[in-house]
């Protein structure tokens, strides 16, 4: 009996729609894009592409630095302003909180046509600056489009797991760091980033993979632009060229979900020290 048995008591067979659904929707997908990818004239060589050939390499350098930027960024926001929001409280509070998580609803073809509408060739930004400066200033189609675009939907999410893990935080730990003669720069350093970190720890991972892997903001840019996704995109839509696309795409998959489990792991163990 007990072979039939997990080890909460549950039957086996329960799992059986689960795997049926990771068959389906993941693990054959993800088998047939790597079997694409060595299919090509070049065969297992396409996943060295992005290493080898200069226009790939840059795209990946790129893609990882503008989401390492972003994800700095993000965190840095979001930190102090979930703290703030989870230990304040002020007329209008939960308006604020409305607004700053608004972003969520907006798919990513909405979040670049709104940093057009800001910083493109009629922008606000462009208006603002030849008015001031006579000189008309236009970065919606650049990576510093791009990337405002990606703090656009990011410092949402994060902040709201900021906030979630702030409310957890012992305050008796802070009073006691004060009542030792901790300033306020040693408390927060010392005590609540610490307790933070678990939570910045994800979201962070979360926040890298997100802007690895986005794509409808990119696309609205896409300009001057050279990210991965774009680049897997024009692959197989201009070239029809399927190996490297699929090479690329696993590639990137591979590096996201790294993130991930490094994040994982972390967090896992940063929560077992606290303990």
């Amino acid at each position: 009996m007990r072979r039939h048995l997990t080890r909460a008591g549950g039957p086996v067979w329960l799992l059986a729609p689960a795997l049926a659904v990771f068959a389906a929707f993941w693990l054959l997908p993800m088998a047939r894009l790597a079997a694409v990818g060595w299919s090509g004239p070049q065969g297992l060589a396409a996943y060295a592409a992005v290493i080898t050939d200069a226009n790939y390499f840059r795209s990946l350098a790129s893609t990882v630095t503008l989401s390492l930027g972003v994800t700095a960024v993000t965190l840095a926001i979001s930190s102090v302003a979930g703290v703030f929001l989870t230990r304040n409280d002020f007329p209008g509070k939960r308006w604020l909180v409305a607004m700053l998580t608004f972003p969520l609803a907006f798919p990513g073809v909405v979040v670049g046509f709104m940093v057009i509408m800001l910083a493109g060739r009629q922008g606000l930004i462009g208006d603002l600056s030849e008015w001031f400066l006579e000189d008309r200033i236009v970065f919606a189609y650049s990576m510093a489009g791009l990337f405002v675009g990606y703090l656009y939907f990011s410092i949402p999410r994060v902040i709201l797991t900021v906030m979630a893990a702030a409310e957890k935080l012992d305050p008796a730990l802070e009073e006691a760091a004060r009542s030792l003669g901790a300033s306020p720069w040693r408390v927060t350093r010392d005590v609540i980033i610490p307790g933070l970190a678990p939570a910045l720890v994800s979201a962070g991972a979360i926040c890298f993979a997100t802007s690895m892997g986005a794509f409808g903001t990119a696309f609205t840019l896409a300009t001057k632009i050279n990210v991965l996704p774009i680049t897997i995109y024009t692959e197989f839509t201009n070239y029809a060229n399927f190996p490297i696309a699929a090479a690329l795409s696993i590639v990137l998959g591979v590096i996201t979900w790294a993130a991930l489990a490094l994040a994982r792991s972390f967090a896992g163990s940063t929560v077992s020290a606290a303990a």
